[in-house]
């Protein structure tokens, strides 16, 4: 979604959040406050909804760059899939995209391309049921809010929001539309993730007390993206705010093992950030003295480490680091009464059935616990996701399985709860970082509906 125009309009967006995210988060108390929200329609739920099973899944598609490509690429593997629109600003993208559909043998879909706000007459169609969008993250609240308002599904890239008002706007549309709005965190189907999910819920680490989530990628290149890409609108994010801006992909999986708004909840967090330094020197180093690379004052910290505690007492550490010269990392790591997993590598310590406590079983050693415990989905479509790719072929394995459950009625693995909560980490931890690491608490998303939730199934 690339012109010079809506660069500028992202900016002026941007920039208009910043003065909000300190207008809502400061002082403390209207963030708190901000946990009750308006009460939703009496009895009004977006877990676990009971729609009808879709023959043939009608999909849209907002943004199709660096994403949403892959996406139209899943897609088109799927059975019972038809893509009927795709919109971008960037007609080159949608021809592409139309280009990769036709080479399918699929009917080639509408092109919506004639401004940033041209989604919206797409969105006037009857024949789309479900809507993916791959867009700057300042456009994801409005398209998914404007998504469900149209009486369909928003199924959008992450992080869902980047404020708290945001987040609850997902809620309230989901809840008074009745529709999913689920964000697309595909590290809850990778391989391991799922495999330590069963692990989980079959007790074989005992009660589970502890969880270490992060994104640890050095992401330096993208700022060579200044015309087109990931990084001419998300190095500006950087210029701008002071936090975790990135929570979701260790986050999500850990909240599914440990059934955070399922049972238990994400109660206060406190956040500290590094000094920044990182960017502006890089940008020294690998840009001319008139790029505008060298003209940013780069603000957020290097480095961010949070920890939040829950409700029921269980604690968890969430770190951000798009910068620092540093392997590639999510953590995964899982601590419970009988046991521990941690990922990057991945290894495994189980109390009675390890050779001791203080060693890791790791690398070969760990056949024996894939064979035992792994994940249904990765048993029956592991091979071919393989083949496929994508993140390891964690991406074709969330499309498989988001498909599967619309065409049989099965409401989704994710809910919008989900999306809220992972993603409200970002504007908590600016508000923390940006007062001395104070504790702030989460707003309950779900209304109290937490408590009887049911846990993510197997």
């Amino acid at each position: 979604m690339q012109t010079e125009v809506d660069r500028r309009e992202f900016i002026r967006g941007a920039a208009a959040t910043g003065i909000a995210l300190a207008a809502g988060l400061h002082p403390k108390q209207a963030t708190a406050s901000q946990g009750q929200s308006s009460p939703g329609p009496e009895g009004s739920q977006a877990h676990d909804l009971n729609l009808p099973p879709m023959e043939t899944v009608r999909v849209a598609l907002i943004g199709v760059g660096a994403r949403g490509s892959g996406h139209v690429r899943d897609l088109l593997r799927l059975d019972g899939v038809e893509i009927k629109a795709i919109c971008d600003t960037d007609q080159s993208y949608a021809n592409r995209a139309v280009a990769r559909c036709r080479s399918a043998g699929r009917p080639e879909p509408d092109v919506y391309a004639k401004s940033a706000s041209d989604y919206r007459r797409m969105l006037e169609r009857d024949d789309i049921d479900v809507v993916v969008i791959s867009t700057p993250w300042e456009w994801h609240v409005p398209m998914c809010v404007d998504t469900m308002n149209a009486g369909k599904h928003a199924l959008i890239e992450v992080p869902a929001a980047l404020t708290v008002e945001g987040c609850w706007e997902l809620v309230d549309a989901a809840e008074s539309n009745q529709r999913y709005c689920m964000m697309l965190e595909n590290v809850c189907y990778g391989r391991e993730e799922l495999l330590v999910l069963n692990m989980c819920r079959q007790g074989v680490f005992g009660e589970l007390l502890h969880g270490e989530a992060a994104y640890i990628h050095d992401l330096r290149w993208q700022m060579h993206e200044i015309v087109r890409g990931t990084g001419s609108w998300r190095t500006l994010q950087y210029t701008m705010r002071n936090g975790n801006l990135y929570p979701t992909h260790g986050l999500g999986p850990i909240c599914q093992y440990m059934n955070i708004n399922r049972g238990d909840r994400l109660d206060f967090m406190s956040s500290v950030s590094s000094p920044s330094m990182a960017r502006a020197e890089y940008a020294a180093e690998n840009f001319p003295h008139n790029s505008i690379r060298r003209k940013h004052k780069f603000v957020c910290g290097d480095i961010n480490t949070s920890i939040a505690r829950t409700v029921n007492g269980k604690t968890m550490m969430i770190q951000w680091d798009e910068q620092l010269p540093r392997p590639y990392t999510r953590h995964n790591l899982i601590q419970g009464t009988k046991g521990v997993w941690g990922g990057f590598p991945n290894r495994i310590v189980v109390e009675g059935d390890s050779r001791s406590t203080e060693r890791w079983e790791q690398g070969a050693e760990l056949n024996r616990w894939f064979e035992r415990y792994e994940h249904p989905l990765w048993t029956k479509i592991g091979e071919e996701a393989r083949r496929v790719g994508g993140h390891g072929g964690m991406d074709f394995v969330m499309w498989w399985r988001l498909i599967y459950c619309l065409r049989n009625g099965i409401p989704l693995d994710q809910d919008v709860y989900d999306a809220a909560v992972w993603s409200v980490v970002t504007p908590l931890s600016e508000w923390s970082v940006a007062n001395r690491g104070q504790s702030i608490d989460f707003p309950d998303f779900t209304r109290g509906k937490w408590k009887t939730m049911k846990p993510l199934e197997i």
